[in-house]
């Protein structure tokens, strides 16, 4: 057989794209075209496969077959453009789509869901606190509010200075509270109601900041001033008589009845003036309070009541920071509502240095010479509330 020249045999057709990196088919070489195609089928098998690793069969082969052959035979085509089919060369497809186990960023959404619920909880509901009195007529559900309003305008006129003390020559405040604990124990031992004995105090203090007193008739202020406060609050009041023999007679019927004058006239009869206990009636409502709560709150601000040093405080607020020290002298913790708040206008912060000052009194109610509230309290009438641990945390902590 004789091989002849190309060149030499015009006859055979000749292909005119012949270039000395391969055949060419068209504007584009037949050979490089194959890679990119090979190229794109891996590419596809991988997002079929999702990354899986190819088997080791195929492995084998790739590894094991020749690099200068395909399936074409020995007529192989090189295209020397194409870039390595390393399989570490190729890119790695991108996926739109991932599980929540793949998203790195799922848990920090989650988290981020609840630290925004628990910022963005809702407000704690004011409660209507007069709802369940609508049917009942002593309630006054009707004026409720504006009555409140107007002991708040009021109670300015029924606070006394707290330095009056300076003008009395011949008494100190001491002597106001031995008068005033032994009060108490006269109002508990003729079983007198509540409001009489806050009205005795206010009396008390009122007539003394406008009038000079001796000592020896200071026992016989605080008689008087009982005297009245039982004409306005009592149905069966005590008798002159009564009053003249708890004082171990150191009075006369004649000196009662002087002072008795003295006393309206130098308050030009303005009796009625709201005191801390009309207050603490509408707070211990608004804290939803329960026998213990409300025991404990009348124990605390009957203790306030006798140092003089607690006259600096608005009537309203000692009787908020009573129920506020009991709130939390009962519960181990700060309790201040809302609904507590909004009734009483007071914040827990504007509470917080009247409520200390009950926790001091509350620890030495038991020592010293004045224990009659602390020995009122400590009987079964008013349930051993005096034997409550102090809520001694309010004189540690800091709001």
């Amino acid at each position: 057989m004789v091989l002849s020249n190309d060149t030499d045999n015009p006859t055979i057709a000749k292909p005119t794209n012949v270039h000395p990196g391969g055949l060419e088919m068209g504007s584009r070489k037949f050979g490089q075209e194959d890679g990119r195609q090979a190229r794109r089928a891996k590419f596809a098998a991988q997002l079929v496969s999702s990354q899986k690793p190819l088997p080791q069969e195929i492995t084998k082969k790739l590894k094991t077959s020749d690099p200068k052959t395909n399936g074409f035979g020995e007529c192989i085509f090189i295209d020397n453009d194409a870039p390595s089919t390393n399989n570490n060369d190729l890119p790695e497809p991108m996926f739109l789509e991932q599980s929540e186990e793949e998203r790195p960023d799922a848990t920090i959404d989650e988290m981020e869901e609840v630290e925004m619920e628990d910022i963005f909880q809702e407000p704690e509901p004011i409660l209507d606190i007069d709802g369940r009195d609508a049917m009942n007529p002593l309630a006054v559900v009707d004026y409720v509010e504006d009555m409140y309003a107007f002991y708040r305008k009021m109670e300015r006129f029924s606070c006394v200075s707290p330095e009056y003390m300076e003008q009395q020559f011949d008494i100190n405040e001491k002597m106001r509270a031995i008068l005033i604990d032994w009060l108490i124990e006269v109002h508990d031992k003729f079983d007198l109601m509540n409001e009489t004995l806050f009205l005795t105090i206010n009396l008390i203090d009122r007539f003394l900041s406008q009038q000079s007193v001796v000592r020896k008739k200071l026992q016989l202020v605080g008689l008087v001033a009982m005297l009245l406060a039982c004409k306005y609050e009592e149905v069966s009041v005590p008798i002159v008589g009564d009053l003249i023999h708890i004082s171990d007679k150191a009075y006369t019927r004649e000196e009662v009845l002087e002072m008795e004058k003295l006393m309206l006239r130098t308050l030009q009869f303005n009796v009625s003036l709201p005191t801390p206990f009309v207050f603490m009636q509408r707070f211990l409502k608004a804290a939803e309070s329960d026998k213990k709560l409300e025991m404990l709150s009348s124990f605390l601000i009957e203790i306030a009541l006798v140092e003089y040093e607690m006259l600096k405080f608005p009537f309203s607020l000692l009787a908020a920071a009573a129920v506020y020290t009991a709130q939390c002298t009962l519960y181990g913790f700060k309790q201040w509502s809302r609904t507590s708040e909004w009734h009483s206008n007071y914040s827990e912060e504007q509470l917080l240095e009247c409520s200390r000052l009950m926790v001091g009194f509350h620890q030495k109610a038991s020592t010293g010479r004045l224990t009659g509230v602390h020995r009122k309290y400590c009987t079964s009438k008013f349930g051993y509330t005096a034997k409550c641990e102090p809520a001694g945390f309010l004189l540690e902590t800091q709001l």
